[in-house]
């Protein structure tokens, strides 16, 4: 299978906001890195496979620096947004 391009929009929560910035500045490499007060919003392009993938893969960096971290995430690719809470796909919208 082919890599896809999608576009992520996130907000990132964590009891510990210190440790996961550094960890959010290297896995995001083609986008930026914003706090607002104790969240980060992420805009990035990042290649894989699936949404579900690149979800995972995203939030298991973080938590293995601070296990309390919690990633809301929208990722857009083709015309469809799957809505992330964490691991857990909330929601699909294909735009016609």
């Amino acid at each position: 299978m082919k890599n896809k391009t999608f576009k992520l929009l996130a907000r990132v929560s964590s009891s510990n906001p210190q440790a996961i910035k550094p960890v959010i500045e290297e896995l995001i490499k083609n986008g930026s890195v914003r706090q607002e007060k104790e969240e980060f919003i992420v805009e990035a392009t990042m290649e894989g496979l699936t949404a579900k993938e690149l979800n995972r893969s995203l939030l298991s960096g973080l938590r293995r620096v601070e296990k309390k971290t919690r990633l809301r995430a929208e990722w857009i690719c083709n015309g469809t947004t799957e809505k992330y809470f964490d691991y857990v796909l909330k929601k699909t919208e294909k735009k016609h």
